[in-house]
């Protein structure tokens, strides 16, 4: 192992916090570590509301330090992120490293950039999301959409090797000033060891549909609970359930008022395995994005997450996410409507009761484990990085 490459990767947050991101690398992590590297993370201690951390896995050392965190426990917002970019560019510094592997922010990004190119060292960036875009969609002020389209350009001209999710993601990477030749598109997953069709499904006093993960202002969660009402009208019994956090709780919560009892849950973060627990005994998994806003590439984990445990899918919005669920048979793409979003709602609890939603569950959870496997996922992007880095 003398000679085994000593592989640095910085992120804010890393497994086991529950995120699409944590666990996206950590399968990079493990990825390099099958393949005789050294890997020391460099990341945050987790909230309390995460799972109990595990012991560092074999080739993995896992190095955390404290970090400033919303109301809502979350690294999200400048003043969140700064607080763990500044002590990283000490934290490098020191650090011994043959290479760096940047997570988003792209501020996190410029830290391993300049600390790198003083040390020589070489770094890649996993550019998941496309940040600029992110921050138009939220509405930020146009200087700071102007420095952010500024940092995540240096970071993509200066990476060694640039990790993308989706063909989709690959094009809009280049018109920011990436490389194509630079540039490994390596899909997205999910752990289907923890979201599989095997297993403990939750059971309610009706049926319920169920929303899981991030609820941010371009995903518009609040959109499933604005269709509630023309829901309950036809199943009165029906419930819809959220799990994770974001931007959105607010609007949700005030549409649970509305409706009234219990008929709209707000279940905060719970751990992957109560997560797969609930999407496996639900009528269909809810999955969003606001359409035109610039995130019309996305494919949000969630849908991987929930055709992994055999339920169907209802996807609300347009672009690549919607054919992602059309095309493979995952579910049902609606218009980002509450009258379409309410119909096909209703579709999937009227195939519940009839017994119809049990037919292509083992088609839907096979198509995740051929085609997105986060295993998979993790080992390609560590063989790009590799490849580029020699």
């Amino acid at each position: 192992m003398a000679d085994a490459p000593r592989i640095l990767i910085a992120s804010r947050l890393f497994a086991p916090e529950v995120s699409a991101g944590a666990f996206r690398l950590r399968a990079l992590a493990r990825g390099f570590a099958r393949r005789g590297c050294r890997v020391r993370v460099l990341t945050t201690t987790p909230p309390k509301t995460a799972p109990a951390q595990q012991v560092d896995e074999p080739g993995i050392e896992v190095s955390r330090v404290p970090v400033l965190r919303d109301r809502g426990g979350n690294v999200r917002g400048y003043v969140q992120y700064l607080s763990y970019d500044i002590p990283l560019v000490f934290r490098l510094l020191f650090a011994r490293y043959d290479l760096a592997v940047a997570e988003a922010p792209p501020t996190t990004g410029l830290v391993v950039a300049v600390v790198s190119a003083l040390r020589r060292k070489p770094f890649a960036y996993y550019a998941a999301d496309v940040w600029t875009d992110g921050v138009i969609s939220m509405g930020a002020p146009r200087l700071v959409v102007r420095i952010m389209r500024a940092v995540e350009g240096a970071v993509l001209r200066r990476a060694a090797s640039v990790l993308s999710i989706s063909d989709e993601v690959t094009d809009r990477l280049v018109e920011l000033g990436a490389r194509r030749d630079r540039i490994a598109t390596v899909g997205n997953g999910v752990d289907t060891g923890l979201f599989s069709p095997d297993g403990a499904a939750k059971e309610d006093d009706g049926p319920y549909l169920v929303y899981t993960g991030t609820m941010s202002e371009w995903q518009g969660a609040e959109l499933f609970a604005r269709a509630m009402p023309a829901v309950l009208e036809r199943h009165p019994d029906a419930r819809l359930r959220y799990f994770g956090q974001g931007a959105s709780e607010p609007a949700i919560r005030g549409e649970a008022a509305r409706v009234g009892g219990d008929r709209i849950v707000l279940g905060g973060v719970v751990p992957p395995t109560e997560a797969a627990q609930w999407i496996r005994g639900a009528a269909a998994a809810l999955v969003s994005i606001v359409p035109g806003i610039g995130y019309d590439f996305a494919r949000p984990t969630k849908t991987y997450a929930a055709a992994a445990c055999g339920a169907p899918v209802i996807f609300a919005g347009t672009g690549s996410g919607a054919a992602l669920v059309r095309d493979h048979g995952l579910g049902e793409a609606v218009a980002f409507t509450p009258e379409a979003a309410a119909e096909a709602m209703i579709r999937a609890i009227d195939a519940w009761r009839s017994g119809e939603t049990d037919a292509g569950r083992a088609a839907r959870a096979d198509w995740v484990q051929r085609n997105a496997s986060l295993d998979a996922v993790g080992g390609a992007a560590a063989d790009a990085v590799l490849a580029a880095s020699r």
